[in-house]
């Protein structure tokens, strides 16, 4: 990454299948000012059609169903093609045209809630499902393919990616991408690291091979470095009590 080029991406097909579904509408509003197709998936198709915005059903796009109690969703040739596909690349775009592929533009898409989920219960069975495939594939693909494809992963962002379409006419810019793309990774690592630790503890091994850590940014800090230094506290929790470290008593 990085890049001092100010290239732009016009945005002419999107992907949206997410697992919370709140904050839709205001982006659908502007997608739809832009002109911009929308695929999706599951709930995510019902809550759009809900919202009287039009979309096209994943299953639709790709002519083949979901199956396997919707396991097997986004798992697709032409899901990925669309966006993994280098669009200057001319044996990319040859072998696009030959299969009938299509670009996707832009990724919306948030995990299943497996972190909530552990949370909430210590049925297996349930964790088991809360467990995201489709999604962060989708989400590492456009990741990396940053320099065509925009990718949002958190309905945090979602105003971000609207004031880059209304400033730039539908378009993003390769400074927004690369930012975007680095979030998604961390969100993807985080989300792995979440369900490594877990099947650590189901398993009983506390001490594996290799070992992740998922933690939060709490607060970055301001006083006490050095010039040249700069701090920060972490945690697995997503607050802390801090009244004493801001001098409160």
């Amino acid at each position: 990454m990085g890049t001092n080029k100010n290239i732009m991406k016009r945005i002419k097909r999107a992907l949206i299948s997410v697992s919370d579904k709140s904050n839709l509408k205001e982006l659908l509003k502007v997608l739809k000012k832009y002109n911009i197709e929308i695929i999706s998936s599951g709930g995510t198709f019902r809550e759009i059609k809900k919202l009287k915005y039009e979309s096209t059903e994943v299953s639709n796009f790709t002519n083949s169903p979901e199956i396997l109690e919707g396991r097997v969703k986004t798992l697709h040739p032409k899901i990925h093609s669309g966006i993994l596909n280098k669009r200057q690349n001319k044996k990319h775009q040859k072998e696009i045209k030959k299969n009938n592929f299509k670009n996707i533009d832009l990724i919306i898409v948030n995990f299943y809630p497996f972190e909530n989920t552990l949370k909430k219960t210590s049925s297996h069975k349930r964790i088991i499902e809360n467990i995201d495939i489709g999604g962060p594939a989708m989400v590492r693909a456009a990741a990396k393919n940053y320099n065509d494809v925009t990718v949002i992963t958190s309905t945090y962002q979602y105003k971000e990616l609207i004031n880059q379409l209304k400033e730039n006419k539908g378009q993003t810019t390769d400074k927004f991408r690369e930012k975007m793309s680095k979030i998604a990774f961390n969100e993807t690592a985080y989300y792995d690291s979440l369900i490594s630790n877990y099947f650590n503890k189901f398993s009983k091994d506390d001490f594996p091979k290799r070992r992740t850590f998922h933690v939060n940014l709490i607060e970055k800090l301001r006083y006490g470095e050095n010039p040249h230094q700069k701090s920060a506290i972490y945690s697995k929790n997503f607050s802390l009590n801090l009244n004493q470290l801001h001098g409160k008593q």
